[in-house]
C-alpha cells in the first residue's frame, strides 16, 4: 500500500475546516490513466473511530485497484454526536456536515488525481460514517455510485436503481425502522443486505477481531467482483 503522506489533510476555506485524510494508491497504480481511470472509494469511520483504523478495507480494495480515501468527519471542535430526542433530527446537522465535508475532498482531489474517477464514487461508511453515505445517496449528489455501509442504523437507505447499495449488518443491534430496504424493495432495486452472526457494531474496523474482518472482506471482495447477493449471503 503506498501513502500520500504528503496529503493528509485538507482546508475547507469557506468553512475554515481543516479535514484530515489518508490517501491509499492502488497497488498498480501505473495502470490506472486517465483514458481508463482507476475507481475510486471513500471510508467513513464511526462515531470516535479514528479515520486511519480501516486498513483492512483500504489494504482489500487497493489491491482491487482502488484509490482509497479515508475522511475523518469529527474534529475537537465539533459538537458532541447526539444521544437524545429524536436521533434522526438531532444529528441531521452531524449528517449534513459529513456530506459537505465528503464533496469538498471530492472537488479537492478530483483535478489532483487524473487518473481516477471521482465521477463514480464508492462511498463505504461504519456506522455514523454510513449514515453519512446513506444521506449523499438520497441528496442530488450525482458522483455517488456505490454505497456500502458496515451497520449503520439511522438514515434510510435510497431506494433507487442508480445506486449500487450494500449493507453489511452486525449482530447485536437493529437498525431503525425503515432504514433497511424489505425483502421486495431489495429484488426490486438490487440492493443487498448481508448479515454476520456474531458479530458486533463496535467490531467493525481494525480494532475488530481477524474473523470479523477477513468475513467483511469477503463480503465487499464478492460484491465489487460482482457476485450475487444470495451468494455473498452465505458467505
Amino acid at each position: 500500500m503506498s501513502t500520500y503522506a504528503e496529503l493528509s489533510s485538507i482546508h475547507d476555506i469557506e468553512r475554515d475546516r481543516h479535514i484530515p485524510i489518508e490517501i491509499s494508491a492502488p497497488q498498480n497504480a501505473q495502470n490506472c490513466t486517465q483514458i481508463q481511470p482507476c475507481k475510486v472509494a471513500f471510508i467513513g469511520a464511526g462515531y470516535r473511530v479514528e479515520h486511519t483504523q480501516y486498513q483492512f478495507i483500504s489494504t482489500q480494495l487497493n489491491q482491487l485497484d482502488y484509490l482509497t480515501v479515508a475522511i475523518g468527519h469529527e474534529l475537537p471542535s465539533d459538537p458532541p454526536l447526539s444521544v437524545e430526542g429524536n436521533l434522526y433530527e438531532t444529528r441531521m446537522e452531524n449528517w449534513q456536515r459529513g456530506a459537505k465535508t465528503v464533496s469538498v475532498v471530492r472537488d479537492y482531489l478530483a483535478p489532483k488525481f487524473p487518473n481516477y474517477d471521482f465521477d463514480h464514487l464508492t462511498l463505504i461508511g461504519h456506522s455514523n460514517g454510513g449514515d453519512i453515505s446513506a444521506l449523499l445517496g438520497n441528496s442530488d449528489a450525482q458522483y455517488v455510485n456505490t454505497i456500502i455501509t458496515l451497520d449503520h442504523r439511522r438514515v434510510p437507505l435510497p431506494r433507487t436503481n442508480k445506486i449500487n447499495i450494500l449493507s453489511i449488518r452486525a449482530s447485536d443491534y437493529p437498525a431503525d425502522p425503515g432504514v433497511l430496504p424489505t425483502d421486495a424493495e431489495q429484488q426490486q432495486y438490487g440492493s443487498c443486505i448481508v448479515k454476520i452472526a456474531k458479530s458486533r457494531h463496535n467490531d467493525m474496523s481494525d480494532y475488530g477481531p481477524n474473523w470479523l474482518k477477513a468475513h467483511i472482506s469477503k463480503i465487499i471482495d464478492g460484491y465489487v467482483k460482482n457476485i450475487r447477493c444470495d451468494k455473498l449471503q452465505k458467505i
